[in-house]
């Protein structure tokens, strides 16, 4: 008995069973997802070196794109590589530490996400409502300070997670009915009270990302009262424009993930494979089309697309 009560802790593996309902599609399913997981791959890739590269391009608010970039990679690359093997070649088996740490990244890159959002606003808000002095207050030094705390404060949000689940006993099935681990869905594997796991993994983490979008929304209410009060129209469009790009993905990010939790909450009657399906679209589609949509609509970055890709004339 003692043996059983000390394996229930710690549990050698989980099984992912993929998308329940829809397994003779599995193989057909994996197949956007890759493609999209591919494109993030390169195009997020090619945004950093294109700011790694360019000098001109070494200001706060690409830093901080490149930031977020890092981030979203971090953010696909965590789940959709084990969502590929599982639906294509069955490997559904992921170790009791290997679940940890998927569940870890999971959390931790989604909540970077909305740090860096935040931080990109009040770049946008420093850019227009003081511009002159926008070189004096986001200095490098202000930025790494800035970066930092956003490390910070994911990692110290997120990581209490771990611990919370490794207290808990498994004695229950190890089957987890998704594609990938994240805490709520483990947690309900346990034989124990998991009222703490609840609190904590929903009241902490969607507090935070409350806060940081409350402060986005302050920031832009500012920032389109001054461009509004600008007497030219052209100049008008131009601060309109530099902040179009950061909109298209703060609207990328929240939405979905203000959908997922309201469907979580009171859709009980969604289908359980829709649930899975719409949770890796928002762990793939929007690390995708953020660097679509800032390479499309940022003038700078669309121009160094074009050069690097524009065939090199020879004399």
């Amino acid at each position: 008995m003692a043996a059983f009560n000390l394996s229930s802790y710690n549990p050698s593996s989980f099984t992912l069973v993929g998308i329940p309902g829809l397994e003779k599609f599995h193989i057909w399913i994996a197949i956007p997802f890759c493609a999209i997981y591919l494109v993030a791959i390169a195009s997020n890739c090619v945004l950093l070196y294109l700011i790694a590269m360019e000098r001109s391009l070494h200001e706060p608010m690409f830093l901080f794109l490149s930031m977020l970039a890092q981030t979203d990679l971090i953010l696909s690359s965590t789940t959709v590589p084990k969502l590929l093997s599982n639906l294509w070649f069955g490997d559904k088996k992921i170790t009791f530490s290997g679940c940890l740490t998927q569940m870890f990244f999971l959390h931790f890159s989604s909540a970077m996400d909305s740090a860096i959002l935040l931080a990109m606003a009040y770049d946008r808000y420093v850019a227009i409502c003081s511009p002159l002095r926008y070189t004096t207050i986001l200095t490098k030094q202000v930025i790494i300070k800035i970066m930092v705390g956003i490390i910070i404060r994911s990692f110290c949000v997120i990581f209490p997670v771990v611990f919370l689940l490794k207290r808990l006993p498994f004695c229950r099935t190890h089957t987890i009915p998704h594609t990938y681990c994240e805490h709520i869905g483990v947690a309900r594997l346990s034989c124990a009270d998991i009222s703490i796991n609840i609190w904590y993994g929903f009241a902490v983490p969607v507090m935070i990302v409350l806060s940081d979008l409350v402060f986005i929304t302050v920031s832009y209410t500012i920032i389109l009262n001054a461009v509004f009060r600008l007497p030219s129209h052209g100049a008008r469009q131009k601060a309109l424009g530099t902040c179009g790009s950061h909109i298209c993905v703060i609207l990328m990010f929240y939405i979905p993930l203000f959908f997922s939790i309201l469907v979580h909450r009171f859709g009980h009657n969604v289908p359980r494979h829709f649930l899975i399906l719409f949770a890796n679209c928002y762990v793939s589609i929007p690390p995708t089309l953020n660097p679509i949509v800032y390479g499309v609509k940022t003038k700078q970055i669309h121009d160094k697309i074009l050069l690097l890709f524009s065939p090199k004339k020879t004399k």
